[in-house]
């Protein structure tokens, strides 16, 4: 985390002061809402708007609904007709986005909003998005969901020829590449630097004149089309137009990129046309289950995915149990189609905040029981059987499976609604390399030992797409992006192919912070 300490760090460019809120200097862990990385890290959510008098509000609400995608940072950047005017804070939308006063400080009709999960780039205030740059033709505010696999390789192009990194983002890297276009309209300095990126990316961009959004060519990330009374959204997620009372039109198409301005939407598709390959976890982890992705309820397959587990994997049970909140809708298919009775036996407590430090490896070891709880009333002299979106490292589950057997629990058998997690992600997912996964460094029963259950079990491969409405994956042609699973990557892997060290103006500027 980093404290301003000097006059350029505590302004956003030109645009007027960034206070770091005091509360938030003296609490390192705050950002860290699992000190064992045993969790899927949310990836980001984007959010524009055009044309509307209230757009910051909106854009503040859309964010609150995104709020899951990031927990991190959040910020909005709106433009009153003459001048562009920037929020940007670490911490959640709420603490940062529901005064009053805020709000009136970012006037305007137009404005694109972020949240944050670091993936590339440490927690540190100037890594906040939307990034904002003035250029020849003018301003620019860029938010990025996603994370670019040549970022490294051009920001170290760049730097050679003189660019000046702000921050530890490759976002960052987008607004150099526009900024160095000799292109003559925007929009062609747009695409000119899209046809130069690498990775995934769902990108909302603000200038003095237009709104615009940008789907990688592959659509990895998602992004969607909305309408509030004749002003057009663009955003993450359909639970963002939910938020607001707006009407989804449709899916930005991948490769497709988007401009709203006075003379209405103009749609640009300037990649050749490839088959798309959305992220999976999508559907087993990150939208919220109220949001439609790819024209799917996000609710419906992920109790798809549980009917499915029970399908290949049902053990001899009493009550099936979630994991709190993720397992909740897999728990629930997996109960109706085996006829084994739902029961809440973890009650999450949903009030601990992000501030708790953990000083002592006592204190921190019963860290787990302030997020989960058993209830001993439904699983005591029970068999059960836990429901898990996806398993990490498996040390939360491993903590998830004591507290049940303490609880009085007779068998506790453990379920995963999604593969096996192998290889690690290079387009938005923080996750960790191949040694620090479990199921990629031990065998099926060493994982059961090390969790404790009596049973271990994931959804295959092949049971995921089906439950997706497909016969089976199809090597030659996989309809998502489930590298994580397969090892099978959609698009190049520059950096990781890099030989030469990062370079220095990375690492020091992450060490300063």
């Amino acid at each position: 985390m980093q404290t301003p300490s000097d006059q350029a760090d505590q302004m956003d460019l030109d645009l007027g002061p960034i206070e770091l809120q005091e509360h938030l200097r003296d609490d390192p862990l705050r950002y860290h809402p699992d000190l064992d990385g045993d969790t899927l890290r949310e990836e980001c959510g984007v959010f524009g708007i055009f044309g509307h008098p209230e757009a910051a509000a909106i854009t503040a609400l859309g964010l609150h609904a995104l709020q899951h995608r990031g927990q991190e940072a959040a910020g909005i950047v709106t433009f009153d007709g003459g001048r562009f005017h920037s929020e940007r804070r670490l911490g959640l939308v709420g603490d940062a986005f529901s005064r009053r006063e805020v709000i009136e400080r970012l006037p305007g009709n137009a404005a694109v909003g972020h949240v944050r999960y670091s993936t590339t780039g440490g927690t540190i205030l100037r890594n906040v998005q939307p990034l904002f740059a003035e250029l020849s033709a003018g301003g620019f505010a860029v938010g990025h969901n996603g994370n670019l696999t040549n970022g490294l390789t051009l920001r170290r192009e760049l730097v050679k020829g003189g660019a000046m990194m702000q921050s530890t983002t490759d976002t960052e890297v987008i607004l150099h590449l526009v900024a160095q276009s000799k292109r003559t309209r925007f929009i062609d300095r747009f695409i000119e630097a899209l046809r130069t990126i690498e990775g995934a990316y769902a990108l909302v961009a603000l200038t003095n004149k237009k709104l615009v959004g940008a789907r990688d060519p592959l659509g990895i990330r998602p992004l969607v089309l909305g309408d509030l009374d004749g002003h057009p959204i663009l955003t993450s997620e359909t639970c963002a137009l939910d938020m607001i009372g707006a009407k989804y039109v449709r899916d930005v198409e991948p490769g497709e990129i988007i401009v709203f301005d006075e003379r209405g939407a103009h749609s640009h598709k300037p990649f050749p046309p490839k088959p798309a390959r959305p992220c999976i976890f999508e559907y087993i982890y990150f939208a919220r289950p109220d949001s439609i992705v790819g024209g799917r309820s996000v609710y419906d397959v992920r109790k798809a995915f549980g009917a499915q587990l029970a399908r290949e994997s049902h053990p001899e049970v009493d009550v099936v149990v979630p994991v709190p909140d993720s397992g909740v809708p897999a728990a629930v298919g997996y109960s109706q189609y085996s006829g084994v009775p739902f029961e809440l036996g973890i009650i999450r407590n949903h009030y601990v905040g992000r501030t708790f430090i953990q000083p002592t490896q006592s204190v921190r070891e019963l860290g787990v029981r302030m997020k989960h709880s058993a209830n001993r009333a439904a699983i005591e002299g029970k068999r059960i059987i836990l429901i898990d979106d996806s398993l990490v490292r498996g040390t939360t589950s491993k903590k998830i499976v004591r507290m049940m057997r303490d609880a009085g629990a007779r068998e506790v058998h453990f379920r995963l609604a999604s593969p096996p997690i192998l290889y690690p992600d290079y387009y938005g997912i923080d996750l960790p390399d191949r040694g620090g996964l479990l199921a990629a460094t031990h065998s099926l029963e060493e994982m059961r030992d090390i969790i404790g259950a009596d049973s271990l079990a994931f959804l295959s491969i092949d049971g995921m797409y089906r439950a997706m409405g497909y016969e089976g994956r199809d090597p030659a042609n996989p309809r998502f992006a489930d590298h994580c699973f397969t090892g099978a990557y959609p698009t190049h892997l520059t950096d990781q192919s890099e030989t030469e060290a990062p370079p220095r103006q990375l690492s020091l500027l992450a060490e300063a912070s």
